[in-house]
């Protein structure tokens, strides 16, 4: 009797655990058709735009725990030492040039750093990868060690998912406040749109194994690619064609958004300004209030008509609230 138990639950592992492999190796990334989605336009004449490097507009680079080292836009003037520190997190697929513009904008009222992610940028050492599941928070944590500041985390879409999952984690103590820019919470939240309004590619049976996998404490696949983007071919073959990553592996993208209990990390925000375009076309711009107060009472909201989801970044609106947000903490 106890040979015949313990054989079948041998064999519903095996099963189990050929299943997860069998839907993981059935799909594979494939080049997108052309279609609708994110609107670059602006974001690469944003990305584009930079004042001749000074003291107070500076590319640097700072040194992670595991000796890695990764670049950022430092903005900060005579007097930033007495000013909030705001560290700027992009969005999927891009790099932290997208805030060059409203870093320099900020620089009479705040001190910024405006990060380009592991995986990330013109020359990342893997492209669209990291070493394990919550490696972006260990990062940015290693970006505020030196400084007695708590920091402003500002994102944009994955980027503000990724705001979500700081607050929630371990290393959410350090932080003083957030700015939430059309925030990517979850691919099942009541904000976002199907695909991600054509921007994301999802490997769906991967996702299934993976997450099968993971389940059960295994992550030996982990590394594999999960989701892809439609960056427009414009963009890939512009002047800011090498710093686009097209694809992520399932660690990196677990790490760039909020836990699957999005709701328990929102729950821990400090406070927090929450700023969306009225004509996004990847997220729901007027669900976020009601989503988010449910759990939360400590952020502000507001709907900029006309902007969309990338213009939201350098819309004359979103840089008048965050001054606003910043001269109220």
């Amino acid at each position: 009797m106890t040979l015949s138990i313990l054989t079948l639950a041998a064999i519903s592992v095996g099963i189990y655990f050929v299943m997860a492999v069998a839907l993981i190796v059935s799909q594979h990334p494939k080049a997108l058709e052309a279609r609708e989605g994110l609107d670059f336009t602006g974001v690469t004449a944003s990305g584009a735009f930079a004042p001749p490097e000074t003291p107070e507009f500076a590319r640097r680079t700072y040194t992670a725990r595991d000796g890695a080292e990764f670049s950022y836009t430092h903005v900060q003037t005579e007097g930033s030492a007495g000013l909030p520190l705001v560290i700027m997190i992009h969005g999927s697929g891009w790099f932290g040039g997208q805030f060059d513009r409203l870093a320099w904008a900020l620089r009479d009222v705040a001190e910024v750093k405006a990060v380009t992610l592991r995986g990330h940028g013109d020359r990342p050492a893997r492209r669209g990868d990291v070493d394990y599941i919550g490696q972006f928070e260990d990062d940015i944590a290693d970006l505020m060690a030196d400084d007695p500041r708590e920091a402003i985390l500002l994102g944009h879409s994955s980027g503000g998912g990724l705001v979500v999952r700081f607050a929630g984690g371990e290393h959410g103590g350090k932080i003083g406040g957030a700015i939430l820019l059309a925030p990517f919470l979850k691919h099942n939240a009541p904000t976002t749109k199907p695909s991600s309004g054509g921007w994301a590619h999802v490997l769906t049976r991967r996702i299934i194994g993976l997450s099968m996998l993971n389940n059960v404490g295994v992550h030996w696949l982990d590394h594999m690619d999960m989701i892809q983007f439609n960056m427009p071919k414009a963009v890939l073959d512009g002047p800011l064609g090498d710093y686009a990553t097209t694809s992520y592996s399932w660690r990196l993208n677990t790490s760039f958004a909020p836990r699957s209990n999005y709701l328990a990390d929102m729950a821990r925000l400090p406070p927090f300004l929450l700023v969306a375009g009225a004509e996004d076309e990847a997220m729901v711009a007027d669900r976020y209030e009601p989503l988010m107060s449910n759990v939360t009472d400590k952020g502000h909201y507001h709907v900029v008509n006309g902007a969309s989801h990338l213009d939201i970044v350098d819309a004359p609106e979103t840089e008048a609230l965050i001054r606003g947000y910043l001269g109220e903490l």
